[in-house]
């Protein structure tokens, strides 16, 4: 008991925590909300890679347990039930979806990485990249188009006069 007594009294009390480490009021930009539905791209890829996966491994050993030979069947005769064609629809299905599996997860962390969240942030990136102004609107776009719509038709007309003015003048000459 002694023991216990001693080793109690040399125990010291644990220092009370510092007040001055306190947490500061934002969140770290990997937690914030922005973050996560930007994450939210490559994690359902990730988790789509995992099915494809799984899809893929089942298809595999379906496929093996198939060539192995029945218990009371020749090993020198091969499954005669093979049809090529539903064969190479189904690789391709399977490949296809594990194609695309990828290229999700990839797409979703290059958004991800490159601070990406909809639409709106990746024209104004782009557009502040190729130095075009990076505020400029659907609608001011559309009055651009419709200008240069409006300077090509005029021009087709010019051409078109011109065009049946030149006719009329062959049509004078001949007569």
């Amino acid at each position: 008991m002694a023991f216990l007594e001693r080793s109690a009294m040399t125990e010291q009390q644990p220092a009370p925590p510092s007040q001055t480490s306190s947490t500061p009021d934002t969140q770290s930009a990997f937690f914030s909300q922005r973050s996560r539905r930007q994450l939210g791209l490559f994690f359902a890829g990730a988790s789509f890679f995992a099915i494809s996966t799984a899809i893929t491994r089942r298809s595999l050993v379906r496929r093996y347990k198939a060539t192995v030979p029945k218990y009371y069947q020749p090993s020198n005769r091969p499954n005669s039930d093979i049809n090529g064609a539903i064969e190479a629809f189904e690789a391709l299905n399977i490949a296809t979806i594990n194609v695309v599996s990828v290229g999700m997860m990839f797409s979703g962390g290059l958004l991800w990485a490159f601070d990406i969240a909809s639409l709106d942030d990746m024209r104004r990136k782009v557009r502040t990249r190729l130095g075009v102004d990076s505020v400029r609107t659907d609608k001011d776009a559309e009055e651009e188009i419709e200008e240069w719509f409006a300077t090509v038709l005029k021009r087709k007309d010019i051409r078109e006069k011109a065009a049946k003015g030149k006719g009329t003048k062959d049509d004078e000459e001949k007569s």
